[in-house]
């Protein structure tokens, strides 16, 4: 998803050295950026640290963005990075977003999903390559994976959205994805050929050759899922969520994503919203109060 004209315009101003604009963006951003922090890192201090650190490598990069993705997901891939940072250690590179505080069955704390993530820019060849030709391949990979969970989405298949989530953004195995999802393995396996197949074929119809695509494909479907976040509902459906106003369809497809995906990203959303709810709602009581009080402070006691 690209920069919106709404995002667009702070843009602008920011980069025309706008204060106010830059005020309003820190305030609009910087509570989801807060909650998703905590949720990694133990100290407060130390989240809203992370999230100085994002705002400051944001300014710095403005020169080089180019808005192929919408501000919040750039913001979360650089919040992303300085945890990363502080989680780095050896192991196999595997993104699980399920995982809770505490393993179920050791009731050991459970590795954190980030631990064994090292930065994209130091782990992931593709992210520092700068060679033209392969960046047309990033970028006609993500629109044909951005092509078909649109797709999956608009068609209302959200078994098969919830399912290639697993696959792709959690890297389970099939096993695992038909035991959470109740299918068979045979089932799962269908899936994945579908998802694959439908994905090559909107990257063929870009006409762009395969090159290192062939040999990454399976890697890059994830590495482009972590960045984009294709199928992170936009805030305002987590809002509608919230408030229990979303069709019955969308409302278990959300659940799955906020509860059992886990995608911290949105829960960071969804904590966000509801600690605005929560001070409207003690604004609107106070109001009421001051409301029902204010007219027996001018009476004789």
């Amino acid at each position: 998803m690209a920069v919106t004209k709404g995002e667009q315009y702070f843009l602008d101003r920011i980069r025309a050295g706008d204060e106010r604009a830059w005020s309003d963006f820190v305030n609009r951003y910087r509570g989801r950026l807060v909650r998703f922090a905590r949720s990694k890192l133990p100290q407060r201090a130390d989240a809203e640290d992370a999230v100085q650190e994002t705002f400051i490598a944001f300014v710095r990069s403005l020169g080089r963005f180019r808005g192929e993705c919408d501000l919040e997901t750039y913001l979360f891939s650089l919040m992303r990075r300085k945890i990363i940072d502080s989680y780095r250690s050896a192991g196999a590179r595997r993104v699980c977003l399920i995982q809770d505080t505490y393993d179920t069955e050791s009731n050991e704390p459970a590795s954190d999903p980030f631990s064994t993530v090292q930065s994209p820019a130091q782990t992931a060849s593709w992210y520092a390559r700068a060679d033209e030709q392969y960046d047309l391949q990033k970028a006609a990979l993500a629109e044909g994976l951005s092509e078909l969970v649109d797709n999956l989405k608009r068609s209302l298949r959200f078994r098969d959205l919830q399912v290639i989530e697993l696959l792709f953004y959690c890297q389970l195995p099939n096993k695992e994805v038909a035991r959470t999802m109740n299918l068979s393995e045979k089932a799962v396996a269908l899936i994945k050929h579908r998802s694959l197949k439908q994905i090559r074929e909107n990257v063929a119809r870009q006409k762009v050759t395969a090159g290192p695509l062939a040999e990454e494909f399976e890697n890059l479907l994830t590495d482009l899922w972590e960045y984009h976040r294709f199928s992170c509902p936009k805030r305002s459906t987590i809002g509608a969520f919230m408030l229990h106003t979303l069709d019955d369809d969308w409302h278990t497809y959300v659940d799955f994503h906020l509860n059992v995906l886990g995608c911290r990203f949105c829960r960071a959303n969804l904590d966000d919203l509801e600690s605005q709810s929560q001070e409207a709602q003690q604004e609107a009581f106070q109001a009421r109060i001051m409301e029902s009080t204010i007219g027996f402070l001018h009476r004789p006691l």
